[in-house]
């Protein structure tokens, strides 16, 4: 008996030994600091890999893409199957699906009901046209049956606009769902699943495509110094001098304070051109603070740029400009590297 209780333990203690091994390696892989929120993140994450933590995280890695500390805040202990996505976002979406469901409901509704006081109105008229026949006609009889088609006509007229106007209706929401599913709701600009279909759809065109990845520099001290309000400023300071000096190139957020650029018919070289007149529009910038005006300090971006080969898949090519834009930061910060 004491035996088999201390193979337990031993097994206990290998057991608890591995979990601790896989969250060290967790953390190194994705460039974690050990501290111990990103320890509990990822205990809760590996202890239990089929948890809906784990299903968020990985649809929110697939494809070699990292994890940041932002990432971690917003997906928190108790992730939701819409992982990164602010509640005010999801709420939104959620009504707007609900709408969207009710007015499809309703105008099924209506077209059922159109079908309906059709076939009354086609068997009503059939047997006044057989009872007229019979009878041999009368005035009365013909006014009395003209005004009720009249009236049905009138009733069907006012059904079909409310109809037209009911379908117009959702379309517009369901624009808007589309829309916001696929745009960044703190920049405004295309989100991670925009840029990977901006991607697929170049790349399928034969287009020349070059990807870069900007990661911003030190951003974790402007939260700890000044808070996140400051540092989504920041971030939305950052996407829009990107799109202002990319004009032309698709700009997204990709996650965290990381953006993304799809630079298409454009060689490596003007590309890189183009990023690093991006990178010095960032960095020459001087940035106060609202409420104060006190100085927030220099804001840079590191970058890493990669051309994609025909047929290439945008993971390999993304992991690739990841790679580099990593290097960039460890080469010294608010440089770009290229392939």
């Amino acid at each position: 008996m004491v035996a088999a209780k201390a193979v337990r333990v031993a097994s206990g203690s290998q057991a608890a030994r591995g979990l601790y091994d896989r969250i060290g390696e967790f953390l190194i892989d994705q460039r974690l600091d050990p501290d111990p929120a990103n320890y509990a993140f990822a205990y809760q994450l590996l202890a239990n890999p089929d948890g809906p933590l784990a299903r968020a995280v990985h649809a929110l890695t697939d494809g070699g893409v990292r994890l940041t500390r932002r990432d971690i805040e917003t997906l928190g202990c108790d992730a939701q199957p819409v992982a990164g996505m602010p509640t005010a976002t999801i709420e939104k979406a959620q009504g707007l699906v609900a709408q969207t469901q009710m007015q499809v409901e309703g105008f099924q509704d209506m077209v059922t009901a159109m079908r309906a006081e059709t076939k009354d109105f086609g068997r009503d008229l059939a047997a006044s046209a057989q009872a007229m026949r019979s009878s041999g006609g009368d005035d009365i009889e013909i006014a009395r049956i003209t005004a009720t088609m009249l009236e049905r006509v009138r009733n069907a007229e006012e059904r079909l606009e409310t109809a037209n106007r009911e379908a117009s209706e959702l379309r517009t929401k369901l624009e808007e769902a589309r829309d916001n599913a696929r745009r960044d709701p703190l920049t405004g600009l295309p989100n991670r699943r925009a840029f990977e279909e901006a991607y697929a759809a170049q790349a399928s065109a034969g287009a020349r495509i070059c990807m870069a990845v900007c990661d911003v520099d030190h951003f974790k001290s402007v939260n700890d110094r000044f808070g996140h309000v400051v540092g989504d400023r920041v971030l939305k300071a950052l996407g829009e001098a990107l799109s202002d000096t990319c004009k032309g190139h698709l700009v997204a957020r990709y996650g965290g304070e990381e953006f993304v650029v799809l630079f298409t018919g454009l060689d490596l070289m003007a590309a890189r051109e183009v990023l690093d007149r991006a990178r010095l529009a960032v960095s020459a910038k001087r940035y106060r603070l609202r409420e104060t005006d006190a100085p927030l300090g220099e804001i840079t971006f590191s970058a890493g740029l990669s051309p994609a080969a025909q047929g290439e898949v945008f993971g390999t090519v993304f992991h690739r400009a990841d790679q580099l834009c990593y290097a960039a930061k460890n080469g010294g910060r608010n440089c770009v590297r290229v392939d």
